[in-house]
Order: C-alpha cells, then structure tokens, then sequence
C-alpha cells in the first residue's frame, strides 16, 4: 500500500528533469547558432527546408564549403532534439493529473515556440541572412529560456495566485529591471548586427557605428546594475528567505562576469569564441533572472481548476 505514489512521484520528478531539458536545449540552440555565425557558415545550407535544392543534406558544392555546409546542417539538426525535449513537455504536462490549465499553457509555448522558431530560421535563410531577422531569432530563444524556467517552477508549484515576498513598491522595480535585461538583450544584438560576424561574408550589416551601438549596451548594462544594486538593499530591509538571497548574488556575479567578458571582447577585436561565450552568458543571466523571479513569490498547492472552469483571481500578482 505505501508503494502505491511511486508512480505519481516518478513522473513528477519526469515532469521537472524534462522542463530543465528544455532549458538546457533553448539556450544550447542559441550558442550552436553563434557558431554558426562566427564560423560564416550561415549559408553553408544556402536554401530552406532543404541544405540544397533538392537535397535535405549537404551535397558536394564548389562555391560552399563542406565544413560551413556540416555546421549549418549541425545546427539544423539541433532543433530536432529541441522539438523533442519541447513535445516531451506538453506530453509530461498532459499526463499529470488534475490537469492544471497554467501549467499546460506553459508546456504548449515550449513546441510552439520550437515551430515559431523554425520557421524564423528559415526567414533568416531565405532573406540571405538579414541582421534584423538574426536578432529576432535569438531574443525569440531568450523569451523560451525564459518560458521554460517558469515550466520548471511551475511543476514544482501548486496552483494557487502568486504570493509575493515583499511590497508593491519592490515588485515595481523587480519588473522594471526585467524590462531594462529585455532591452539589455535587444542593444546586445544590435552590437552584433553592426560587428564583423555576420554568419557570411557577403550579408550587409546594420548601417551603425559599432562604437555607438556597444555605447547604448553598455550604458543599458550599467543601469541594469544600478537597478539590482537597489533591489538587493530593499530586499535586505524588507528581509527575504534565504533562498531568494542565493538567486540574487547568483544573478548580480553573472552580470558581472557577463559584463567583463563583454568589455574583453570589445578591446580584443571580437574573437569568435568570446562571441559564443557572450551568447551563452547572455543565456545564463537570462535563467538566472527568470530563477529570481521565480523565488520572490509562492504558489501554495490547491485544487487544480478543471479546464474550462473558473479561474481564481490573484490578488498580487499573475507570474
């Protein structure tokens, strides 16, 4: 009789190893597609769906490269294991009972998201490149990251409205920090569509000074600073678990090292691999914000509200 839940606890543990999965693999696809830029194989696959007109896989070609053509394919066949480890998640929330209606939604935005994603990515193939749809792609992989850290605190969370740590005021710049990382990002990758890794040696460039767009990064990071340097001394007066002290200093020292490497890059003339190392820090303090967010309010666990039923209004909050 006592080995009755082992099955309930199997797939709980299931549910969060597969939605830390889905961390790992958002955030992964965008390192291995700075790889694909730093290295100009981004037209090593020149066409889309296909790598060569009427031909899924790379083929002998005398004006690409095979090493660009297998890295692009590489990459290509990443977000196969993305879209795997993303339906494993709607599968997973699925299968939980009750069925939770916030947690299914958060499930869904990972395949979505995957689909969204190629179909981007083949945007970005079809406009040779074009830095503006470069960005999109990668802040597209930001916002998932982002999605599938609140998939993790969700399947470890009950279902109750969000109760939040501290006051008002502190959410207010909570918030507004998290709207300052976003444009964080954004000035980020106009740095990168202005700089000399564009994935191809013939794609043009964004029509701005490097100097300027590394300028507005720089001050945005800077004003990021400024705002978790306030929200860890109101934190400190209004006194929070243990726990959410853990994810801020976590958070403050990637930033901080996010910011030196960035500042390396810049006078060491942009090496290929402090790009990929900047896009993976960029991922980093993304989960690691989304993991303080997370910690600063409680879900009490309740009866999961059937699907379709009525919803119970939160009264501090809805993230």
């Amino acid at each position: 009789m006592l080995a009755a839940p082992a099955p309930k606890r199997s797939l709980a543990t299931l549910s969060r190893a597969t939605a830390i999965a889905a961390v790992i693999t958002q955030a992964g696809i965008a390192v291995t597609g700075s790889v694909v830029r730093v290295t100009s194989s981004g037209l090593g696959c020149p066409t889309w769906p296909q790598c060569f007109p009427g031909s899924l896989v790379p083929q002998p070609h005398p004006e690409v490269a095979a090493v660009h053509q297998w890295i692009e394919f590489g990459n290509r066949l990443l977000t196969g294991l993305v879209g795997f480890v993303a339906l494993a998640c709607l599968v997973v929330a699925l299968l939980l009972r009750p069925r939770r209606r916030r947690l299914i939604q958060l499930a869904a935005t990972m395949p979505l998201g995957v689909v969204a994603q190629a179909v981007l990515g083949g945007i970005t193939v079809l406009t040779g490149l074009a830095w503006w749809t470069v960005s999109v792609h990668f802040l597209v992989s930001m916002v998932l990251v982002w999605l599938a850290m609140l998939l993790v605190a969700a399947f470890a969370e009950g279902d109750a409205p969000p109760r939040w740590l501290f006051p008002g005021p502190l959410r207010d710049l909570l918030r507004t920090a998290t709207i300052v990382l976003a444009a964080l990002l954004i000035a980020g990758t106009l740095v990168t569509s202005a700089g000399p890794h564009a994935g191809n040696a013939a794609t043009p460039r964004l029509a701005a000074g490097v100097p300027a767009m590394v300028q507005l990064h720089a001050d945005l990071l800077v004003g990021f600073l400024g705002l978790l340097a306030g929200l860890g001394f109101a934190l400190r007066a209004v006194g929070v678990p243990t726990g959410v002290w853990r994810r801020y200093t976590a958070l403050v020292c990637l930033v901080l090292a996010q910011g030196t490497l960035g500042v390396v890059q810049y006078v060491t003339g942009v090496p290929e691999v402090l790009v990929s190392l900047h896009v993976l820090g960029a991922a980093s303090v993304v989960v690691a914000m989304a993991a303080f967010w997370t910690s600063c309010r409680v879900r009490a666990h309740q009866p999961a509200v059937a699907m379709g039923g009525a919803r119970p209004r939160a009264s501090a909050g809805t993230a």
